[in-house]
């Protein structure tokens, strides 16, 4: 904790709560669109069909206009990629992290996440995107909370098909709840920062 900060720092800890900051990705933290940005990766490695990729386009069509069924689209792209082995994911995840989208992490972001660093809030991504991409950026910007959407992975490291936890939506704001309940962090005294999409 930053010298200058600890005095409040031991205060709030001494009233039962913590302030936290809170970042979502897309247009807030990241100047990009990661679904799409790794979906494109996808594609111009071969590994994702035109229809797909069209698909994919008229997704972020829709959840641009707050239409999309996120639930939906997240479990059936979980279906996607069952039997797949998480270890080969978290691998693909860091090189498209490195190649498509450090380049993009929001200088305003970085003042801001120092900002609240410096005042000795807890500092959270939350997010909707995958625990593998919001693990990647996370790590690049020094963020030590996740919150973040979930893939089920069976004991010998395979993906099963199905998504473990939801995180846009209502499913943020409960995530981020018991987040808060288990740090003893009072989100009313706390900060967001989104593009408000979900």
């Amino acid at each position: 904790v930053n010298p200058s900060c600890f005095g409040v720092f031991v205060s709030l800890l001494s009233r039962g709560h913590v302030i936290a900051a809170l970042f979502d990705t897309d247009n807030t933290l990241l100047r990009v669109d990661t679904a799409m940005s790794w979906t494109k990766s996808l594609y111009g490695r071969g590994e994702l069909p035109r229809r797909m990729l069209a698909k994919a386009i008229y997704w972020s069509t829709l959840y641009k206009l707050a239409v999309l069924d996120m639930e939906a689209v997240f479990a059936r792209l979980a279906e996607t990629i069952a039997g797949d082995l998480e270890r080969d994911l978290i691998a693909k995840t860091d090189v498209w992290y490195k190649d498509h989208i450090a380049p993009y992490v929001a200088p305003a972001a970085r003042v801001a996440i120092e900002h609240h660093r410096r005042l000795g809030h807890a500092i959270v991504l939350a997010t909707g995107s995958t625990i593998y991409a919001a693990r990647a950026v996370a790590k690049d910007v020094a963020i030590e909370h996740v919150l973040a959407s979930e893939l089920e992975v069976d004991a010998s490291g395979v993906f099963t098909g199905r998504a473990s936890a939801y995180c846009f939506g209502e499913h943020k704001v409960t995530l981020a709840a018991a987040w808060a309940e288990r740090q003893g962090i009072s989100l009313a005294e706390s900060y967001f920062y989104s593009d408000s999409y979900n």
